[in-house]
């Protein structure tokens, strides 16, 4: 057995009815040139058939109820895991479009896992047009982040497109990572030897989460300062009670014209990102006749992973920003932006890396504990929306031949907060992944649509006019 770190397991107590607490990855491929019309069929075989299932494939909860999931967290090993109920296969009606296929993972993604299972699921989906087809999956949080969850996707796929017979994703397992630890067993002695060393940490680390905490503080009493809080956000239509079905929508932009908008506007890639996010969410409320007089703020999850770490669970930290709703013009609200995230990493860069995980739970606690509490929805939101990027391959892809033409993060939503925004780079592209409360935002498709838009606007705005064409006037 293999006890849960804390906020791994906290993953598992804010679980619920309406808040599941899973998040997935939809990738879209092409069919080889020369696929059978047996093809998805036999893929689906052969993956059913696979006999070793690594870790964390093949990890289920030792007591799956409640009240074990939050005092007594353990993974195990299903040594009769059931393929063929984790790995199943769909159809679109042909030809199944880009609506159908948000349609079905919309509904997809509102189920619940299995706790008495292995937490994951993986879909095959075909009839999609132009010859296409996806792969949805999805997993608990606690076992995974959304950096290890690309990189567990990421490593059975191949860069060589004539390579065949491919194991699936759940039969890799992890390289170890040099210097790394091995995990303790679920004993006593080690049990008793992980509480000294955490308390030897939290002892080591006091002072500086003391300092961080009262920085903070000092952000409230002077919002001059430009670091902003927890709590200082509005309570907004984004931020009341969520029911258990969600919605899903995409966007996809070539990589290269948000890093010219950076390198133009002296910011971050994630600048941009959080101006597009937040100009298309200031539309979206102006229509609704429902803007906040303060700006909204964003939650952003910060990897904290080795690069080399090919581990799974949750290893993150947070900062917020402003996005700068309440600010009408576009360039002083992008302005405002990488004002916030600018003293948002300096504020996180100040912490040692050690200290880092403490400080995710001090920030993050209110939050959990609202939604322990049943006080989610209720009250001021920590944050008003979760809005992150994560990196991806650089290089095309495929599996068993079949291209992969672009991946999509579908995230989790909870009480006072009915909307996600997570960006997914991969081969030169940016994939925008909308998850939001089906009934909380039923116009939720428009947010796609206006961050496409909010582009457009500030490509005009700070990119300078592509030079006409002069005409030469021939010599008589």
């Amino acid at each position: 057995m293999k006890r849960l770190g804390t906020l791994d397991a906290s993953w598992l107590a804010v679980e619920s009815e309406d808040t599941p607490m899973h998040v997935g990855t939809l990738q879209i491929f092409s069919l080889p040139d020369e696929a059978p019309d047996t093809f998805l069929r036999d893929m689906v075989t052969r993956m059913k058939e696979a006999g070793d299932v690594a870790p964390p494939w093949g990890c289920k909860l030792v007591w799956p109820g409640f009240l074990a999931r939050v005092v007594a967290p353990f993974w195990k090993i299903d040594k009769d895991i059931d393929l063929d109920y984790h790995v199943r296969h769909s159809a679109l009606p042909r030809p199944g479009g880009e609506r159908e296929l948000g349609v079905l993972v919309s509904r997809l993604h509102s189920h619940p896992l299995d706790f008495s299972r292995p937490l994951w699921e993986c879909h095959v989906i075909e009839g999609l047009e132009n010859n296409r087809f996806a792969l949805y999956t999805k997993m608990h949080h606690s076992m995974i982040d959304g950096i290890s969850g690309v990189r567990l996707m990421q490593r059975v796929l191949t860069k060589d497109s004539q390579r065949r017979n491919m194991p699936p994703p759940w039969t890799v397992r992890p390289q170890q990572r040099r210097g790394a630890k091995t995990d303790k067993e679920a004993s006593v002695p080690a049990a008793f030897s992980q509480a000294m060393d955490a308390l030897r940490l939290q002892a080591d680390m006091a002072p500086r989460l003391w300092q961080a905490g009262n920085r903070l503080v000092h952000s409230v009493r002077h919002s001059d300062d430009g670091l902003t809080a927890p709590f200082t956000g509005p309570v907004s239509v984004l931020n009341h009670r969520v029911t258990a079905q969600r919605r899903f929508a995409t966007q996809h932009y070539q990589l290269e014209r948000l890093k010219k908008l950076a390198h133009a506007s002296g910011g971050s890639l994630n600048d941009v990102v959080l101006y597009l996010c937040g100009t298309a969410l200031r539309r979206f409320l102006v229509e609704q006749d429902n803007l906040p007089d303060i700006p909204l703020t964003a939650g952003i999850p910060v990897n904290i992973r080795p690069a080399d770490d090919e581990g799974t669970g949750t290893q993150i930290s947070f900062m917020i920003a402003s996005l700068a709703t309440d600010e009408a013009d576009p360039l002083a609200r992008l302005q405002h932006i990488k004002t916030s995230t600018r003293r948002a990493k300096e504020h996180l860069q100040k912490l040692p890396r050690s200290a880092l995980t403490q400080y995710t739970m001090l920030l993050m606690s209110p939050y959990i504990l609202q939604l322990m509490s049943g006080l989610g929805g209720r009250m001021r939101p920590v944050f008003n929306v979760t809005i992150s990027n994560v990196p991806g391959p650089e290089s095309t892809l495929y599996y068993e031949g079949a291209r992969l033409e672009a991946m999509y993060p579908v995230s989790l939503i909870a009480h006072g907060g009915a909307l996600n925004i997570t960006c997914l780079s991969y081969a030169g592209s940016l994939n925008f992944g909308y998850t939001g409360c089906r009934d909380t935002l039923p116009s939720m498709q428009k947010l796609a649509v206006y961050t496409g838009e909010a582009l457009d606007e500030l490509e005009t705005l700070i990119l300078p006019p592509a030079p006409k064409p002069t005409r030469t006037r021939a010599r008589k």
